[in-house]
């Protein structure tokens, strides 16, 4: 397979993350609550998962590894409440960047967990990305108006459980085939989603559930399903630098698609501030891959 392949199977899992923001807006307006919409996500992509594991290599484990495995699900299936949550009182457009400072918390992670110091060029992608954070939210021109408490609360947690995500599944289960890996994770997410929100409460009849379908299967294939299976094959062939650069597409995507299919005005400082994010990330992960493979939990996260 050529290269631009493996970065185009990177860059489509960035767009894929990117499009759930819009489709979780239009499942609210359609009368549908977080728990119906994270139910069915995690239900539908752990199957699918499951169904692609039947026909693909598997390899052995022990109880307690597969325990360490499922729990891994706990920060993935967080990382969607918690945004979805945010989602319910500020715009997608504004929800993303809140989710995407999850690039600065990885440096903070390794600072507390390895001490160790964010380099010159990393500091300056990060003040680059809060910079272009800023101009993103329009906080300089319209204040905090267009802001709830819980609407930013819910955001800024979504970037934590997120970074946790990556942190975690980059270090816990390497060797295993990715599908494998990716099926049990998604499991450990539906059954902890399951105990936050029982399915046998979440919808009031079948009838209910099958006209939900069409948003449940959606966010089960582009939420839980398709990303970790295009970073899987992608990432390890295209570098963690230019990887993080493309799958830096889930910004650019979401905003897009707020502005076109949810109709939420993006004004022209925010377009500004989403550019200078993404440079901002570019910035940090050319200078990175220029020096070395990284051992940073970054370059683990899709092994």
């Amino acid at each position: 397979m050529k290269m631009w392949m493996y970065a185009l199977f990177v860059f489509i899992g960035g767009c894929s993350l990117g499009a759930l923001s819009t489709s979780v807006k239009l499942a609210y307006g359609a009368g549908f609550n977080l728990a119906q919409i994270t139910i069915s996500q995690f239900m539908i992509g752990a199957a699918l998962l499951w169904i692609l594991v039947l026909f693909t290599r598997k390899s052995k484990m022990s109880i307690k590894y597969l325990g360490l495995l499922l729990l891994c699900g706990i920060p993935m299936s967080l990382t969607g409440v918690f945004y979805y949550f945010s989602l319910q009182t500020i715009d997608a457009s504004l929800a993303i960047i809140f989710l995407f400072q999850f690039v600065w918390i990885g440096s903070l992670f390794d600072y507390i967990l390895y001490r160790k110091t964010p380099s010159k060029a990393q500091w300056l992608s990060i003040v680059i990305l809060l910079i272009g954070s800023l101009l993103a939210t329009a906080i300089i021109t319209n204040g905090f108006g267009s802001f709830t408490i819980n609407g930013v609360i819910f955001g800024i947690l979504s970037a934590f459980t997120f970074t946790s995500f990556l942190f975690i599944s980059g270090n816990v289960g390497k060797e295993l085939p990715p599908l494998q890996k990716s099926a049990l994770i998604a499991t450990g997410g539906l059954i902890f989603v399951s105990i936050l929100f029982p399915p046998t409460t979440a919808f009031e009849s079948v009838s209910q559930m099958i006209s939900f379908s069409p948003y449940g299967v959606f966010l089960g294939v582009f939420g839980v399903c398709l990303p970790p299976l295009l970073f899987a094959i992608g990432m390890p062939k295209v570098g963690t630098g230019l990887g993080t650069i493309l799958s830096a597409s889930e910004l650019p995507v979401a905003v897009i698609l707020s502005a076109v299919v949810l109709v939420e005005y993006v004004a022209p400082i925010q377009w500004l501030g989403v550019i200078v994010v993404l440079l901002g990330v570019a910035l940090g992960n050319i200078k990175l891959s220029s020096f070395s493979k990284n051992k940073n939990w970054q370059a683990e996260k899709v092994s």
